[in-house]
């Protein structure tokens, strides 16, 4: 079982450039490596007999003219340049297996890293030695014990993380004559219902914080408005293809507050989420929940910016990595299965229930139903059915 543990650091400003430099040798090796996959697989058709363009062959090529052309390259770690032509590589292999977008020139400011080899960095307690920079202070020792695949060091608005990739053996899977089962409704008003009754809302931290946002989003806008004035632009008009617009110091200072409170954002669900996931896979052996389709349900409008507050995707994604680490197991429901419109009791199935009708009573055996508690129910009868009858039991 691959894990990974992202860690926040505390680097001195001497560090923090050389994690700038590290980032931007990055983010060049890999736009001048896309750049030349381009040119070269366009030559590989043109000619048959030309080279096919690979990972590998780009890394020679980069460290081939690197000491003569980009000199600078030699002030970070080899793993910098090197491990993000590997990662081109990788998008192109997901490309080709049709599973991810065709790779796009990454731009400064967004998503900066820079990955490190096991052997090129090294975990002691709250510290970490980087090659060409020292001992780096962490706020935390790594949780996990295993073989290190590699560390990726990142800035998220202001601040530096490092998230090391550590692999563990596999937890045993024990079978129990009696598994405590529940079933997951996930909604907007709740965030998720359980089968047993239990309702837990969620933080709605986009929601919560979208008044200062917008603020801070038109303050930024008048600073641009003024920014294309100095530039000699009039107000309101757009800036032509390949002019710069110098920014002042309050644009980025307040460009920075943007990024900081859309990480708090992040990390308030994010940590309700884990809270939520962990809380589960203690009490139940097997989770059953609705296969969503996220990206679908974000085109509604109405609800999307909700649905996207929740973060039901990233709900799936711990959950399962959690119930496999501990050796649980979580049943994945069919979307197309009428899980709110089916009585639990009778199994009458109500020919239409739009979304505003929360509660609702069965024609059949007359049973009052609350709609997310209902569709619970029945996401754990179909999951007690797909495990052999397994009966369930309230933890």
């Amino acid at each position: 079982m691959i894990l990974a543990h992202k860690i926040a650091l505390d680097p001195n400003d001497v560090q923090e450039t050389y994690f700038r430099k590290a980032a931007g040798t990055a983010r060049f090796a890999y736009n001048w490596a896309l750049s030349e996959w381009q040119r070269q697989y366009d030559a590989w058709q043109a000619d048959s007999a030309a080279n096919k363009p690979s990972d590998a062959a780009l890394r020679r090529q980069l460290n081939a003219i690197k000491r003569n052309e980009f000199p600078w390259m030699l002030e970070v770690t080899k793993n910098a340049p090197q491990m993000a032509i590997m990662h081109l590589g990788q998008a192109f292999k997901n490309f080709f297996a049709g599973i991810a977008e065709y790779p796009t020139f990454k731009k400064k400011g967004r998503h900066d890293s820079f990955t490190l080899t096991n052997d090129q960095f090294t975990v002691k307690g709250q510290q970490v030695h980087i090659p060409k920079l020292g001992w780096v202070r962490m706020h935390e020792s790594l949780r996990f014990v295993g073989k290190v695949l590699d560390g990726t060091i990142s800035r998220t608005a202001d601040r530096w993380f490092l998230s090391v990739t550590i692999e563990i053996p596999d937890p045993p899977r024990i079978r129990r004559e009696n598994q405590a089962v529940v079933g997951v409704d996930l909604g907007v008003a709740a965030l998720a219902t359980l089968s047993t009754g239990e309702k837990i809302v969620g933080p709605k931290a986009y929601a919560t914080a979208l008044k200062q946002l917008r603020r801070l989003s038109r303050q930024f806008g008048r600073q641009m408005e003024a920014a294309k004035v100095r530039a000699g632009l009039k107000p309101g008009q757009p800036i032509p293809k390949g002019m710069h617009v110098p920014w002042s110091q309050n644009m980025r200072k307040t460009q920075q507050c943007i990024a900081r409170l859309h990480a708090r954002i992040a990390n308030i669900r994010t940590d309700a989420l884990h809270q939520l996931t962990t809380d589960l896979v203690k009490r139940f052996d097997v989770i059953a929940i609705e296969d969503l389709n996220v990206a679908g349900m974000l085109k509604n409008h109405p609800l999307a910016r909700a649905i996207a507050d929740m973060g039901f995707g990233e709900f799936r994604r711990q959950l399962e990595y959690k119930a496999s680490q501990r050796g649980k197991t979580v049943v994945v429901i069919s979307r197309w299965y009428p899980s709110s419109k089916t009585c639990s009791s009778c199994g009458y199935k109500m020919p239409k229930m739009p979304l505003a009708m929360r509660e609702w009573t069965c024609p059949e055996c007359h049973t009052h139903h609350d709609r997310d508690i209902n569709a619970a129910i029945n996401l754990r009868t179909v999951a007690e059915s797909s495990m052999g009858g397994c009966p369930s039991v309230a933890v």
